[in-house]
C-alpha cells in the first residue's frame, strides 16, 4: 500500500515539515505501507489554479502531470496542515483545486493539524467543510491536532515535553493503523461498479 503525505505549509523549514518527517518514520513500522511519499508545498510552490489546467495547457502538464501520477497510484493520504490566523494555508487549499480528475477520489485520508499554542482546529473544521467536493476525497473521522508542536518531535530531546511527545506518538499511531485499513477497504470501494466520475465529473 502506498501512502502519500502531504504538508500543507509554504514556508521553509516548518513545522509542519517536521511533522510530515515524524509520519514517514512511523509509516516505516506498519508492513501494510511499503510505499510513502512526501509532497511538501514548501519545496513545490504552484501558481495560482486557473483555466488552463481543464484546457491542457502544456505548463500546467508539465508542472502536474509527475504529481498526478503520484497521487493516482496513492491508496491514503495523510494532509498535514498548519493553523494560519485560524485558517489553512493559501497553498494548501490551491492544491485541492488542481485535482480533480480521480486522482484523490474515493481514497481515505488523516488530517494531521499543528498548532504553535492550544490552536489547530479550525483547519480541521475547513478542510472537513470544503476541500473535498469535486476531487471526493475521503477524511477519516479520525484526526490529530499536535499543539504546542515546537515542544515535540525536535532532534534536540531537551527541547521536548517528553509525556506529551509520547501521547502525541500513540495517538499518531492509533490513526495510522485506522488509515491503513481504510485503505484497503477503500479499495473494493473503487473497484466497484458504483462509482462513474465520469458521469458525474463535479460533486453536488
Amino acid at each position: 500500500m502506498k501512502i502519500t503525505i502531504i504538508s500543507g505549509s509554504h514556508r521553509q523549514n516548518s513545522q509542519s515539515t517536521k511533522i510530515a518527517k515524524v509520519v514517514e518514520r512511523a509509516l516505516e513500522a506498519f508492513p501494510k505501507c511499503d510505499e510513502y511519499y512526501l509532497f511538501d508545498l514548501a519545496n513545490k510552490p504552484f501558481p495560482l489554479w486557473d483555466e488552463g489546467i481543464w484546457n491542457g495547457d502544456i505548463k500546467w502538464k508539465t508542472l502536474l502531470d509527475p504529481i498526478s501520477e503520484q497521487l493516482a497510484s496513492s491508496d491514503a493520504f495523510v494532509v498535514i496542515s498548519p493553523e494560519w490566523h485560524g485558517m489553512v494555508p493559501a497553498g494548501l487549499k490551491n492544491f485541492f483545486l488542481m485535482w480533480g480528475k480521480g486522482e484523490l477520489a474515493h481514497k481515505p485520508a488523516l488530517i494531521v493539524t499543528v498548532s504553535n499554542g492550544d490552536g489547530g482546529s479550525y483547519p480541521v473544521a475547513e478542510l472537513r467543510m470544503s476541500s473535498y467536493k469535486n476531487n471526493r476525497i475521503c477524511f477519516l473521522p479520525e484526526h490529530l491536532i499536535i499543539r504546542n508542536v515546537e515542544s515535540v518531535f525536535n532532534d534536540n530531546e531537551q527541547e521536548n515535553s517528553l509525556s506529551a511527545e509520547q501521547y502525541f506518538k500513540d495517538r499518531l499511531d492509533y490513526c495510522l493503523k485506522q488509515l491503513l485499513t481504510y485503505g484497503e477497504a477503500f479499495k473494493q470501494i473503487r473497484d466497484s461498479d458504483t462509482i462513474s466520475l465520469d458521469k458525474y465529473k463535479s460533486g453536488m
